[in-house]
Parts: structure tokens; sequence; C-alpha cells
């Protein structure tokens, strides 16, 4: 079995070798760009080569033996059509494909088109008229240089185009069909999506009362028998029986920002407010005994991620007991709550069962900590999701003093410690949600240069899956999975986390507009 899977990553590399070579530097440079949604741009400017590029998708998972399926649709985007057999792919199976597996979304499709367009005669009037906004003396090589500048800047961006149709209405209005392509499309996409949802055959009343509140909603059933919208409710079915085709679009149009709001009130707590929340860091490393080595790697990982989600990150160091509780009381009482979506506190320490430990070696009382934030203690953040990440040991087994350290102090073994559920450590209360790096009982492990197994596991899937969509809770579930999969140098030393929570609704991140931060 182990040879068949060397085999196979053999195979794969060598294919994306014999990829690699084949693609010249302005197909590498038209990768870097239509991938430039999913990789971070400080990763894509050190690309060289095309092999660099498909060693980052498999860094962040988008590219593996099992799946090519993005690398072959980048190779149709940019016209490589003769590589695609090298992958098992054909141009018509590809596209079979794309809707349900494509990878690039319509703005990058958009802006590469547009790119393809535009001749060297063009590229120097578009120059001549947008100098006020280049940097001086910069040199344009090429449209996509010039494209990815204007995002930089932020003159352009999925909702804003505009920048780009005052100049080709100058330089070459024929460029505007692509751009005005794109705008359409966009509409129609967000308008079918949740109409295909709404009306979808489905078994169940809670479709049909979802249907009659999104239309009674409107309160205008004048206005549906202009657009002569004839609607058949079924127990079983819920179906347009007859709709104007010629009227669809408008209609999506006016309605779909209803549709998102709606549904979104529905699902998942509220996430789109101007400032999302605030996040606590406190990294305790230094003990009178020990010194956590690794932490400070998870302290900056952190505050990288949730600062890249929108949130307003700060950072402790090495408080003691009393200074955690004095930090939580404080932080009990701040105003500014009332104007944020959530809360985030990430723990990182030693600890034992259903505690934690300051750096004065006394213990803190996880539910302790999570009681200053219930409604009757902080009313700024009642019925908003309180979400807490603990690293730090929930047994005593002792400290390895190797690349692999444990999160726990060196037990006194002349004594045995009570236990403490997990379901004790969050308050009865709704909106909670308590992320422990390992189950009661037992160690958590600590890279002493890498950080720990569990931390940097959550901010590599927060940076992988927040970006498609998914709830903390199923990004949570794939944490698990991470963690469970490694083990120790010695090779018999496991970990298994362990999230509990109140939570009432589906907590979803806004999708950020930059890449991933790593």
């Amino acid at each position: 079995s182990s040879n068949m899977e060397n085999d196979v990553s053999l195979k794969f590399h060598q294919q994306l070798l014999c990829i690699s070579e084949n693609l010249v530097t302005e197909d590498v440079a038209a990768l870097k760009f239509l991938c430039m949604d999913l990789l971070h741009l400080s990763k894509l400017e050190g690309v060289k080569s095309a092999a660099d590029i498909f060693k980052l998708l498999m860094v962040q998972e988008y590219l593996n033996a099992e799946d090519t399926f993005l690398l072959a649709e980048l190779l149709y985007r940019i016209k490589c059509h003769s590589l695609l057999e090298k992958l098992g792919y054909t141009k018509e199976k590809v596209q079979e494909r794309l809707h349900e597996k494509g990878r690039v979304s319509p703005y990058r499709q958009m802006l590469y088109e547009l790119s393809e367009n535009i001749t060297n005669e063009m590229l120097k009037e578009i120059i001549f008229l947008l100098q006020n906004r280049l940097p001086r003396r910069w040199i344009t090589p090429s449209a996509l240089d010039l494209l990815t500048l204007l995002e930089k800047q932020g003159l352009l961006t999925k909702d804003n185009v505009q920048i780009l149709e005052d100049v080709c209405e100058t330089v070459s209005p024929d460029l505007l069909e692509t751009i005005n392509c794109y705008k359409k499309s966009k509409v129609s996409r967000k308008g079918l999506q949740w109409m295909e949802f709404l009306f979808q055959p489905k078994a169940g009343l809670k479709y049909m009362v979802l249907e009659i509140l999104v239309l009674f909603s409107f309160k205008n059933v004048l206005f549906f028998k202009q657009w002569e919208v004839i609607l058949n409710l079924n127990q079983k079915t819920c179906s347009v029986v007859d709709l104007y085709t010629s009227e669809i679009s408008v209609l999506l149009a006016s309605f779909s920002t209803f549709f998102f709001s709606f549904l979104q009130i529905l699902t998942s707590y509220k996430m789109d407010g101007p400032q999302r929340g605030f996040c606590l860091i406190i990294n305790n490393v230094n003990f009178s005994s020990s010194q956590r080595k690794g932490s400070c790697k998870d302290a900056e990982q952190l505050e990288r991620v949730f600062t890249w989600l929108g949130l307003d990150v700060r950072t402790y160091t090495d408080l003691t007991s009393g200074n955690i509780l004095n930090l939580m009381q404080t932080w009990q009482h701040v105003q500014d709550h009332k104007d944020r979506n959530c809360f985030i506190c990430c723990i990182l320490s030693h600890g034992k069962s259903g505690a934690i430990y300051g750096t004065d070696d006394k213990l803190v009382s996880i539910r302790v900590l999570t009681s200053h934030f219930t409604a009757q203690q902080c009313p700024q953040l009642a019925a908003k999701p309180k979400l807490f990440f603990i690293q730090a040991c929930q047994g005593n087994s002792v400290q390895r003093p190797v690349y692999v350290g444990t999160d726990g102090p060196t037990p006194d073994l002349s004594s045995m410690q009570e236990r403490v559920p997990l379901s004790e450590s969050i308050p009865e209360e709704a909106d909670f949600l308590l992320g422990m790096a390992t189950v009661d009982g037992c160690v958590a492990f600590r890279h002493i240069e890498e950080g720990t197994w569990y931390i940097q596991a959550l901010c590599s899937k927060l940076q992988l899956l927040v970006p498609r969509g998914e709830d903390i809770l199923s990004i949570l579930t794939q944490v698990n999975e991470d963690v469970a999969r490694r083990v120790s140098p010695s090779g018999t030393k496991k970990q298994m986390p362990q999230p509990a929570y109140t939570l009432r609704r589906k907590f979803i991140f806004p999708i950020p507009m930059a890449p991933p931060p790593s």
C-alpha cells in the first residue's frame, strides 16, 4: 500500500514537472494572475516558474494527486488545451465540469479576458489616461501587471470596475462588452442562486413556509400580479408554474439583496457590521519553572489570521492568574461591544482539567473566565456569539524534552487531579463556543519552533475554509481531523481536540477581500 502511494505521488509530480516545462513566461504570468484570489500575493510575487505555483496550490490543499481539476481549469483558461491530456482531461471534459467545480472567479476571468484583448497600443493609451493614478517612473510590461497594480491600489475590485469602464470607453468601446457581460451575469448569478434555492422541489413544510414568508414580506401583491407570477404551493413541491422569461432578470435584480439578507437572518449570526469584534490573545510563555517555547509562533499566527478576518486583535503576554481575571473584568465592561458582532478570546498557557495556569502557577477556572461574558454580566454581547479557544493541557502527562513539548506543568505524582467535564466550562446560556486543544485528562502538544498542533491547525483551516463559506463548527471538525492525524516524533503520542458549544445559529465569518495571510 505504501509503495503504491509512493508510485502515485511520483507519477503526479512527474506530470506537474512535465506541464511546468511546457509553459512559457507569459503562461506563468497568466497562471499567477488567475490564482490571485486563491493564493497570497506575497507568495505569488516570489514565483519563478509554473512548478512554484503548483507547490503553493498543493500547500493550500487546492491541488493533489486525487484532484487535479483546478490545474485543468487553469490550463483551460490560458488556452493550453494540449496539456490537458497529461491530466487525463480534454477541453470538452473541463467545460462540462466548470459549472460544478470551477474555482477561478468570474471577476478574475473577466479581467484576464480583458487583458487578452488589450493590444500594446491600447495599453499605452490606457497608461496615459491613468498617469495621475500610477506611480512615477512605473513601467508596465503587460496589461496583467497594470490590472494587478490597480487592484493593489484599491481602484479595482469585484464590486467596482468603474475605472475600467471609463478607460475602455475612451480607448476601445468594444472592450466594454466584456465588462458589461460580467456585470449582468453578476446580478443574474445572485438572483438565480436564491431563486433555485427557494423554488427547488423539496419535501417538507419548512420550504413552503420560507417561500410564503419571502413573498409576503414584500407586502405588495399587486406587484406580483403586474409581473404575472403564479405560484403553485404544495406540501410536497414548491414550484413556479408561470413566470415570464423576459422579466426574470429585472425581478431578481430588484430582490436579490433582500434574499441574501433574509436568509442570512434565518440561518446564521449577524456578521455584517462595520466592526467585526474584539479578539483577545493571552500568551503565557515564561513560568517560574518552565518556558512554553513555540507559543509566540502561535500568538503571531492567531493575530495575523483574526486581523485578516476583520477583528480588532489585542495581545497580552505573561499574565498571572490575578491579571487574567482583571483583564476579563475590564473587557466585560467595555461599552464598544455593543457595536460589534462577536467576541473571541484565545488563551495559550499550561493547564489542568477545566482550568488554565497564570504565570504565577495558580489555576484559573475556564468556567469563571467565560462567565464574565454572559448576557447578565456583559449585556453588550447578549445574543452575540462568544468564542473561546484554549491551548492548554487538560491532564498531567510529563512534558517531553524534545521537539514536541506538552502544555502542562510537571505533575505532582503524589496527588491525583479531579477532572472537570467540558460542559461545565461554558455557561449554560446560549451563544458560547469553547474550542479545547485536547480532551479532558490529556496533554496538548507543542513544537518548540513551529507552535502547537491545535493552534497551527486552527489557523490553517480558517484560512482555507473561511473563503469557501464554511461555518465555524465545520471548520473545527476539519481541525479535529488534522490534529488527530499527527503523531509525536516517537510515534507514540497523539492528540484529539474537543469543542463544546451552545450556539443557536451558524457562525460564518464574512469572506475577506484580501487573500489569506499565509
